[in-house]
């Protein structure tokens, strides 16, 4: 028996259970968890934002210590320290061998199916099979995942750190890093400043951008920005962000220019549409938030904005990261001092906790709860 944070359905709070772990089959690890980010994602699961069927085991930012093995695993060995990885990357299909690990086809359908690469389950009680999200379900003390879903790291980093890697890390710095590919000189807005925009910050800096625009309602978080890389904020609860944002950026023959990326780390067709607005001629919108399925963009001008514009609008998947080469590159950057963990977690807490973790989310309150096991 386990103990897991599990989303009913039946409520908006997950509920604490014992449950059982099955061993792992072929091609999978029994990993004993260290730790585990409180991640927005896992609050968009519990208020329907992303629709998924209970009993489900929530979690997917986790990192701990090899337990056991299935017959065929060879990426790692019983005691071998990992960081769980929510996007299972095989590095053989089709996405993988485009260089676009990050909509793997082989590991695509656990996101929603709640199993394994399978299809089957490991979680249960009573007889009652429970799935785990994204075939990491890390709101728990043991979880069964796929191996290519462990990223093997040197044991001597500290897991409590590195499990914001497996998911806060890779999705808002590889947006910055990966998927926008921010040079030197560039100039940058991040709409939302939680866990994924301040990790979007730290990314730009790290690639070198000269200005980054830090754009939030929360005061609060528009000053941790700047210990993250920003160099100028804009507080949305004062006025139009789009005209502060141009205001930042200069004015051209043809009016305000706008910065060269804009990321939108909200999940709302209003903020991406900001973020639109404050791109410039020729620059590019990412897209990092997590949206409703029924929320859409509107307000676009094919004419000004797409043709005459020449703007780029890219979604962004966990950073469009390859984790067996970036989950490595980011713990190195954070043994470098470059990247910024230990100031990224607000509290630690223990797994009964996580319904205040949820509620300080909505609140503003954190950038990250960790859940310490």
């Amino acid at each position: 028996m386990t103990k897991a944070a599990v989303f009913t359905g039946a409520s908006d709070a997950l509920e604490i259970w014992d449950i059982d772990v099955a061993a792992p089959k072929a091609g999978e690890v029994k990993v004993r968890l260290a730790a585990s980010g409180v991640c927005h994602s896992d609050l968009s699961i519990l208020n329907g934002t992303i629709p998924m069927a209970p009993p489900m085991v929530l979690g997917h930012e986790g990192a701990g210590i090899v337990e056991e093995i299935g017959p065929g695993v060879t990426l790692v060995q019983p005691g071998d320290h990992v960081v769980i990885s929510w996007v299972p990357q095989c590095g053989k299909c089709y996405c993988c061998d485009r260089g676009q690990p990050e909509l793997c086809e082989a590991g695509a359908g656990t996101m929603m199916s709640g199993g394994m690469l399978d299809g089957t389950k490991r979680f249960s009680r009573n007889s009652t099979e429970i799935g785990q999200m994204a075939a990491s379900g890390t709101f728990t003390e043991y979880t069964v995942i796929p191996e290519i879903s462990a990223v093997k790291i040197d044991n001597d980093l500290p897991l409590d750190k590195m499990c914001l890697i497996g998911c806060g890390v890779l999705t808002g710095a590889g947006a910055a890093i990966n998927t926008a590919q921010v040079g030197p000189g560039d100039t940058v807005a991040v709409i939302g400043c939680g866990g994924v925009g301040l990790n979007t910050i730290q990314g730009a800096r790290i690639a070198g951008a000269e200005r980054i625009i830090a754009v939030d309602m929360v005061a609060s978080k528009l000053k941790l920005a700047e210990q993250f890389g920003a160099t100028d904020t804009v507080n949305a609860a004062n006025g139009d962000p789009v005209a502060a944002v141009q205001a930042l950026t200069g004015t051209g023959p043809l009016g305000p220019r706008g910065v060269d990326y804009a990321f939108e780390v909200v999940g709302s067709s209003v903020t991406a549409e900001q973020a639109m607005s404050m791109t410039r001629r020729g620059g590019t919108m990412i897209m990092v938030g997590v949206g409703r399925v029924d929320d859409t963009l509107k307000d676009f001008s094919l004419f000004g904005e797409l043709f005459m514009g020449a703007k780029t609008i890219k979604g962004s998947v966990y950073g469009s990261a390859n984790v067996h080469r970036d989950v490595l590159r980011f713990a190195g950057l954070y043994r470098q001092g470059k990247l910024l963990l230990d100031e990224l977690i607000s509290k630690t807490i223990k797994l009964e906790e996580v319904n205040q973790a949820f509620a300080d989310i909505q609140n503003g309150e954190v950038a990250r709860s960790v859940i310490l096991y």
